[in-house]
This record gives C-alpha cells, structure tokens and sequence, in this order.
C-alpha cells in the first residue's frame, strides 16, 4: 500500500489524498449505527459512528482483513455541523477501532439515509495485500 502525497501539498489531517494498492479487494456496504441485529442503541451521531466502525471491522474480518487494509472509506452524514461538532469524540472512536491509519476518505452531507434513525452510514474498500513466496 502507497499512500500518495504531492509535493508541496499540505499534508491532510486524518485522511490521504490517495491510496494506491493491489491484492484482493473487498467492498463493505454502507454500515450504519445498528448492531448486528438491526438494533439501534443510540440516536446520539458520535455512537453511531463508532458502532458503523464496529460494523465495518466485524465485515472485514469476514474476508481476513483487518482496518488497515481499508484504501478508501466514504460517510454519508445527514448534518455536517452535527458531524463537525462530533469531530473530538469521532476521531477517538476512530483510533480505537481503526487505529492510525487514514485511507482516502470523503464525508458528503446527504437528504436522507434510508434508515429513519441513521445518522451516518460509512461505506469502505480494503485491499489486502498478496502474499509473496520467499
């Protein structure tokens, strides 16, 4: 995995401008802040970001990849401002659960999410790496 910094760039805060991999690819559906049985614990928008994280990690263990494979992680927000507000409680939850690796990502503020509740839905793509005979 190459994480791909311009020269000159201003080094971007808890993302990459781009990410360049090969190996399997996996694509995690949009996860929201549900548990594994459809069950919301919470309307508040920072648990649902860390329980979509959760999400996101039990789906890639599915296919033997782990945060650090993620290249790319998309949210869909209903409100930026609650999303920026969130920001300090959001990036803890992040380390927790992803650890300190920022793949390209994008936030878009979006009308609606199917889910009356959801607050935040958090799509991924992971690429994990082939293993090379010694």
């Amino acid at each position: 995995m190459e994480f791909l910094q311009p020269p000159g760039w201003a080094r971007p805060r808890g993302y990459s401008n781009g990410v360049a991999a090969s190996g399997r690819m996996v694509f995690v559906s949009g996860m929201i802040g549900w548990d594994g049985q459809g069950v919301f614990h919470s309307d508040d928008f920072a648990a649902q970001v860390r329980q979509a994280l959760l999400n996101v990690v039990a789906v890639l263990a599915e296919a033997q990849a782990r945060p650090e494979h993620i290249v790319r992680m998309t949210w869909y927000v209903l409100d930026k401002r609650e999303y920026v507000a969130a920001y300090k409680e959001i990036g803890t939850a992040y380390r927790e659960i992803i650890g300190k690796h920022f793949p390209a990502m994008t936030a878009v503020q979006v009308a609606g999410l199917v889910e009356d509740r959801a607050r935040v839905e958090i799509e991924v793509t992971a690429v994990i790496p082939e293993l090379r005979n010694a």
